[in-house]
């Protein structure tokens, strides 16, 4: 391992799938602003994803539409008065 490149401030982070609920505990650098209490007891820093290795469809084997911000339902309502307008 080359040395003087990789980052020394790491922490213990809590990782949250939040398309299954999945977590995991890990290092990292990364900021957060929640925490969460973790199975060991332990207060940690929250960070959450939306897709993980427990629910990506390459390692589950699963296809499986993720939508946790609801985007299509947001695309559908902005351009639904343009779709309305085109058929008249």
């Amino acid at each position: 391992m080359k040395k003087g490149i990789h980052p020394e401030n790491f922490r213990l982070v809590v990782f949250r799938d939040m398309s299954n609920g999945e977590t995991f505990l890990t290092r990292s650098t990364v900021n957060a602003r929640e925490t969460v209490k973790h199975t060991d007891g332990n207060e940690y820093p929250l960070v959450k994803v939306e897709i993980s290795n427990t629910s990506h469809p390459f390692f589950t084997g699963k296809m499986k539409f993720v939508d946790t911000a609801g985007r299509v339902d947001k695309f559908n309502t902005k351009y639904k008065k343009h779709i309305d307008n085109k058929t008249k």
